[in-house]
């Protein structure tokens, strides 16, 4: 039975949302934490795809909602980084009937807060950095940045691939600099639009790449992440960069690509990462999701969408399963997607999906919901 049982989630990131509102929604009292000191509107461009877009419809029609202010490609198109020949045209929208949903682009921020929504306000907590917990067997007590404590009988780590909880629960170690760095920014649509842009392409070379899309339904603005290798030295998650170093990385890329880095304005960089899998991921009342536990390359668009996908089945797995062998629930919320999470962060950071002609069913029309829990 889920009334009565709180469970604490430390992270307000997408899949941390995912949870609280999958677990508000199954009876749990759930309560989110993050260090955060108020929601904002960050980051840049996410891809859901139909396989998420299935976890959402269940939070009270959140799908259609996005539906109302996103981008929706026909197609993903990947392009020779010189001449701008077709190299694949993945259908996305085209198929949605076969795949069972719709396919997104949008602002994380929007895609955030439309998820936050689906959360009663009273059960987040701002600023609220977890610094350590202890689990005695009968629940978990957490200490905060801020002087604060809680008590909760589960505790879900969502923290992200520098997860606190991840490294109570196995150790402190080092994520891993893959040698690739990821440039983003955002223009206006219309210069996008001028240049004749895709709504979702990605054009590729023998060693660096660079994705384009629209984040909104109106196609005001249009979003460029790459992926290039380079050193990266500092221990900041993040840094500005220039138009010049995105010229300097992609000369002699195809005129449009050139015209995309021409209207750029703030252009910031970040560390591509990773982890070794996890043999396991939970101990005790403890339970990891998300990068917390698999982080992944980005070269998917898959990382947020495994972490709900987690949630997703884990709330299910608390559910179906009940709480008083948390080790029974946990085993089996990780058997039900080690095999899938493992895929797709060994495709993703091999950077080859959607390069050349391919089916993607196998991910967009999987449904979670179609599992046996056991």
């Amino acid at each position: 039975m889920s009334g009565g049982v709180r469970i604490g989630i430390a992270g307000a990131g997408l899949g941390g949302v995912a949870a609280a509102g999958l677990l508000e929604k199954a009876g749990f009292d759930v309560v989110l934490f993050d260090q955060a000191p108020a929601f904002s509107r960050l980051g840049a461009g996410i891809q859901f795809g139909p396989n998420v877009l299935k976890i959402l419809a269940t939070l009270d029609g959140l799908d259609k909602k996005l539906e109302e202010i996103s981008c929706l490609p026909d197609y993903w198109v990947s392009r020779k980084w010189d001449d701008g020949t077709v190299m694949a045209k993945i259908p996305l929208n085209a198929e949605r009937e076969r795949y069972g949903a719709p396919y997104i682009t949008i602002h994380r921020g929007d895609l955030h807060q439309a998820m936050l929504d689906c959360v009663s306000p009273e059960r987040v907590k701002w600023g609220h950095k977890l610094v350590d917990f202890t689990d005695d067997g009968q629940g978990v007590t957490l200490n905060f940045e801020n002087g604060a404590s809680e008590k909760v009988d589960i505790l879900i780590g969502a923290d992200g691939i520098n997860s606190r909880v991840r490294e109570k629960i196995f150790g402190l170690d080092e994520a891993v600099y893959t040698g690739w760095i990821a440039h983003r920014a955002i223009i206006p649509g219309a210069a996008a639009k001028s240049l004749g842009a895709d709504l979702n392409a990605k054009w590729w070379s023998a060693d660096r790449h660079i994705v384009c899309y629209y984040l909104d339904k109106n196609e005001d603005e249009f979003y460029l992440v790459t992926g290039e290798p380079a050193e990266w030295t500092s221990r900041a998650g993040q840094l500005p960069s220039s138009r010049e170093a995105l010229r300097e990385a992609f000369k002699g890329f195809h005129p449009m690509v050139q015209g995309y880095i021409d209207a750029t304005d703030v252009v910031t960089k970040w560390p591509l990462k990773t982890r070794a899998p996890l043999p396991v991921w939970y101990q005790g009342r403890s339970v990891l999701l998300g990068d917390a536990c698999h982080p992944m390359k980005p070269h998917m668009a898959q990382g947020a969408a495994m972490a709900v996908e987690d949630a997703a089945v884990l709330a299910r797995c608390l559910a179906e399963l009940g709480t008083k062998d948390l080790e029974r629930t946990f085993r089996s919320y990780h058997e039900a997607r080690k095999e899938r999470a493992t895929k797709v962060q060994s495709i993703s950071n091999a950077n080859t999906w959607l390069r050349q002609p391919e089916d993607p069913y196998w991910c967009y029309g999987d449904n979670i919901y179609d599992l046996t829990i056991e």
